[in-house]
Parts: structure tokens; sequence; C-alpha cells
């Protein structure tokens, strides 16, 4: 249950990237579709989504992700899939677009190429059930992988979020948000990356907390691949 009494029952998947650096390294699939440990990014996600019992999910897609869609029509029955198909030009378009769609709900919304374990995962959304109603949570990590690590400057005592940058911190935001009932944006244009609007929600007062999420891999090179491997072989292995 979360903290406004309500259990936790909708998602979203962000899916409308290119993919463009795994494509340069000659992987043809659409990103979604591109497989780690057996399964393709957007199976695992769908999948966690399954184990927290998320079961109403949006998800958008670009344009280009026709066989994306033909996979959804044949691997996600079992779930009530909101599904948008538009090209964005920018990943806060996309948050936005998914966020209005959840809009008035306690939602968990994850990037198709966050790399969690599902227990991870699930922990994730049992700590963001916890968090008062007007409060957005991001997830952290300490393991940093990223090319351009988003850092975040946590309150040790109470784990709300003091400020977020490229600069230092004592963790790495990990593609996978809580969201109040209520998000507000200033207005359709004001940002040019998901980055600076998360910037603006601390800045202006809001609260925003870090949820600890220990293995997390941004799939977004051949190497981030082999990563998410090592981390699945080692969740396998571990009794």
């Amino acid at each position: 249950m979360s903290a406004d009494g309500h259990t936790i029952r909708h998602g979203g998947i962000i899916a409308a990237g290119t993919g463009s650096r795994l494509s340069a390294a000659g992987i043809a699939l659409p990103k979604p579709l591109v497989p780690v440990a057996g399964r393709p990014l957007l199976r695992h996600v769908l999948d966690n989504f399954r184990a927290a019992s998320i079961d109403m999910i949006s998800i958008i897609l670009n344009e280009n992700s026709g066989a994306c869609v033909d996979w959804l029509d044949g691997n996600a029955g079992d779930i009530d899939i909101d599904l948008i198909v538009k090209t964005t030009p920018s990943s806060i378009a996309s948050f936005r677009i998914i966020a209005d769609r959840l809009a008035g709900t306690r939602a968990v919304i994850s990037t198709v190429d966050a790399w969690i374990p599902d227990c991870g995962f699930k922990r994730f959304v049992e700590a963001t059930a916890e968090m008062p109603a007007d409060a957005l949570g991001l997830a952290v990590t300490d393991r940093v992988d990223d090319e351009k690590p988003l850092w975040v400057d946590l309150d040790p005592a109470s784990g709300r979020v003091r400020a977020l940058g490229e600069g230092t911190g004592s963790h790495v935001t990990a593609g996978l948000y809580a969201l109040p009932l209520a998000l507000t944006f200033p207005n359709a244009t004001a940002f040019s990356r998901l980055r600076d609007y998360l910037r603006w929600v601390i800045e202006s007062g809001r609260p925003v907390y870090g949820i600890l999420v220990p293995n997390v891999v941004d799939v977004d090179r051949v190497a981030d691949m082999a990563a998410a491997e090592r981390l699945a072989a080692l969740e396998t292995n571990t009794p």
C-alpha cells in the first residue's frame, strides 16, 4: 500500500529512443528488443513490473518501432497496455507524455534501458509506497558506469535529494522514477532534458527522495550489455 492508502498498480515505460550507439556498433534490432541474458530489454522491464504486481502500463515507442508493437501484441497479453507511438525530440518530452497519462495515480516509470534485477525493482516499488503522496522518488545507485552520470546529493538522515547535477555527489540516478499524485510542469518547452526538469523540481522545494537500487546498468553500449549479463549471472547464482 502507498502512504495514501492505495496499492501502486500503474506504471510507465519510456522506450522512444533510437538506440543510436547500439546501432552504430552493428546491432540492427530496435533498442527495446535488444537481448540481455536471453530476454529483450522490453521484456525485462515488463517482467519487473509483473513481479511488483503492476499491471496497467503506459508505454511510449518511437514511430519506427513497428517490430516492438508486434512484439507487444504477442508477449504482453496479461498486461493492460496504454500504447503511445510517437517520435519525441527529447527524454523530457517522452517523460511528460507518460506522466500526463498517469496523472492522478501513484505510479512508477522506468526507462527501457535501465537493466535492474527484479528484486531491486520490487524493493524500489515497495519503498515508493512509503513516500508522502506529494513526493517524487528517484532510483539512485552507487554503481557508476554511465558516460554522463547524473549525480545526486542525498541527506543521509532523511534520504531527501538536496541537489542534482553533472558534478559530484553520493549516488547517481538509475532511470527509475516514482510519481506523486500530481506532477507540475511549468510549460511545454521550459526544459530540453529530463535532468534539467528534475533539477528544477528539487530547486523549487518540492519533496524528492532517493531510493537505493544497488545494481543497475544503463544499457546504451555493447559494453553495457556485457555488464548487465554479468549482473544477471550473479542474480541467477545467488541463493
